[in-house]
């Protein structure tokens, strides 16, 4: 069953075009069921009943597992036996009358405009590191990227004259404007940061550490770590929420679901909703807090 994985795994690399993350999340997934398969002295796919995949389910949930990780493993296991089928390995698929329990899903941590401007002010601009620090957080604001995308930027993906920059995602790309701001801290990291940074000339990362080599994950969510602390935010924050608020703030001022889908890079608007559902959140709580009939429900006056 193993080489059945790494070809799996290729195909939705190559024909798919899925992030490295989610194809790690894929690997695992299925390495994990496989093991368990092999322990359930299961001798080929054809002998794997429904009750056997139902089963696994329950021992994640057993394991203590979140629903919303039990679903995603099934999810997985099922996208594996699609494959399977699809070249013929097997002709059943046990995961076909399986379903899970729909966690609902968490509404994302959002900064406020004020958060946000605090946030970026942190860096000094009298540093090397600061400028960098700063340009890098303008971008990640500016165009709602995930981390992985910010940290593969080359120097050809901005076109800062034309005021935006090219995010790529394994063969896919979308073009991402910058407001003037970005803009002007980005051509200050290049034009005097950059240079003084970077070791090869032949270097191609756009965002480099203080080593000269291109910055990593680990790296830039210890930027973000850094200047919350010094901002006295007391929210838990992570590189992704910055790309969260980016959508939120948009949608806020008027952006469409549309728009925001394609600038975030979204195949399915289904996963832009969820802003919509935080705008809808907040609609609420505004209502519950200000509308004079509302409070007097809450305080037990009618």
């Amino acid at each position: 069953m193993e080489p059945n994985v790494s070809q799996f795994i290729e195909y939705l690399k190559n024909v798919k075009k899925l992030s490295d993350n989610t194809l790690q999340s894929y690997r695992r997934d299925i390495v994990q069921y496989i093991t368990y398969i092999n322990n359930s002295d299961v001798s080929s796919y054809e002998n794997i009943l429904p009750s056997t995949v139902s089963g696994y389910m329950v021992v994640l949930k057993n394991e203590g597992k979140a629903d919303s990780t039990v679903a995603r493993s099934l999810a997985s296991i099922r996208a594996f036996y699609k494959y399977l089928q699809k070249q013929k390995i097997s002709l059943s698929d046990p995961t076909d009358d399986i379903h899970t329990v729909k966690s609902e899903r968490k509404l994302p941590q959002i900064l406020t405009s004020q958060e946000v401007n605090l946030l970026l002010e942190q860096p000094s601009m009298a540093e090397l590191k600061g400028i960098r620090d700063k340009a890098m957080l303008e971008v990640m604001y500016a165009t709602g990227m995930r981390v992985s995308e910010l940290i593969l930027l080359n120097i050809n993906d901005e076109n800062i004259d034309a005021g935006c920059i090219i995010c790529r995602n394994n063969a896919k790309e979308r073009v991402i404007p910058l407001y003037s701001q970005a803009i002007d801290v980005v051509k200050k990291y290049l034009s005097d940061v950059r240079p003084l940074l970077v070791k090869n000339p032949a270097d191609k990362a756009l965002f480099v550490n203080l080593n000269g080599a291109r910055l990593t994950r680990q790296g830039f969510w210890k930027i973000v770590k850094t200047y919350t602390k010094k901002a006295k935010i007391s929210k838990h924050i992570t590189p992704h929420t910055l790309r969260h608020s980016f959508a939120v703030h948009l949608l806020e001022n008027g952006a469409d679901l549309k728009s925001i889908q394609q600038m975030l890079g979204h195949t399915d608007i289904s996963s832009t909703q969820i802003y919509a559902n935080v705008i809808s959140n907040k609609i609420k709580n505004v209502y519950n807090n200000a509308h004079p009939r509302a409070r007097a429900g809450k305080s037990g006056l009618i």
